[in-house]
């Protein structure tokens, strides 16, 4: 029964060590920056 319960523990305390590696390294987005796209506003008339 203890070694269940311990086997338990570990892969609790594995699984929030991996939580928080995602938390910390998920958001690998590249910074905002600024697109200018020219519009033709008299495209069909």
């Amino acid at each position: 029964m203890v070694r269940i319960l311990k086997t338990v523990v570990v892969l609790v305390v594995l699984a929030l060590a991996g939580l928080a590696g995602y938390a910390y390294f998920g958001d690998m987005s590249a910074p905002p920056q600024e697109v200018r796209s020219p519009v033709d506003v008299n495209a069909g008339y």
